[in-house]
């Protein structure tokens, strides 16, 4: 279960891991002209998680976001990924660590024009380590876990928009990652293949991995099992919704 540190209080130590899969104190984010992004947020977010993390256009959310995938550093304040904290790490230890314990889902499916499907996805083992052979077998695995074994050798502009969406996950999961950010997975879709994303980001929470879906959608934040609502840069609700399988 997701939660903001010094809210609620907490489930014992038998119900959730150790350590969580992303813990963060106090962060502040600014920027050049004093433009105060984030306002000392603090949170935590536990293997299985499901967690919308919802806020308006400004609010701070896609900074949160970025800070979670450790794309940027804050200001101030600390984040630990698996319990190492990433302000020890040089920045290529860093590029290592998102390799191997980060996927990433954006809006803009983000693929390249000139790869086929089974290259885009492989793409994303190319700075863990992996060897071409395993690279191709482990992308070809995951596109048949979305359903796309019949479009590995297609181009994206062959797909539909939820073909390239699920490929764009099958690229953010193939590495395994202990935590998959996600931001407005769904606002390039239609409605079927909205809830086509959501059920699969329900199984992947299901399989043990932590997600965290960016929106401005209430509707799609009520789908997830926690939802985290974000204002001028500060948390300022967290709550668990039962009726979309959080307990």
């Amino acid at each position: 279960m997701s939660d903001v540190l010094g809210g609620p209080v907490p489930p014992t130590p038998c119900e959730r891991p150790a350590t969580a899969v992303v813990e963060c104190h106090d962060l502040v984010k600014t920027y050049p002209g004093d433009v105060r992004a984030l306002r000392g947020v603090s949170l935590r977010v536990h293997a299985g998680d499901l967690t919308a993390i919802l806020g308006p256009s400004g609010s701070g959310k896609t900074t949160l976001l970025q800070l979670l995938g450790t794309l940027d550093r804050p200001t101030s304040g600390s984040i630990r990924i698996s319990g190492t904290d990433i302000s020890q790490l040089s920045d290529r230890a860093l590029s290592r660590l998102r390799a191997e314990q980060i996927g990433f889902v954006f809006q803009q499916f983000h693929l390249s024009p000139l790869m086929n499907v089974l290259d885009n996805v492989a793409e994303g083992l190319l700075y863990a380590g992996v060897g071409h052979r395993q690279r191709q077998q482990r992308a070809a695995l995951a596109l048949e876990r979305l359903g796309l074994g019949h479009r590995l050798t297609h181009r994206p502009a062959a797909l539909s928009g939820g073909e390239r969406q699920r490929v764009a996950i099958a690229r953010a999961i193939v590495g395994r990652p202990a935590l998959v950010l996600a931001d407005e997975p769904t606002g390039n879709l239609d409605t079927a293949n909205g809830e086509v994303v959501v059920d699969f980001l329900r199984d992947l929470a299901a399989d043990g991995t932590a997600v965290v879906v960016i929106t401005h959608d209430p509707e799609i934040a009520s789908a997830m099992d926690h939802r985290i609502e974000v204002r001028d840069g500060r948390l300022v609700e967290s709550a668990t919704n039962v009726t979309a399988g959080g307990a």
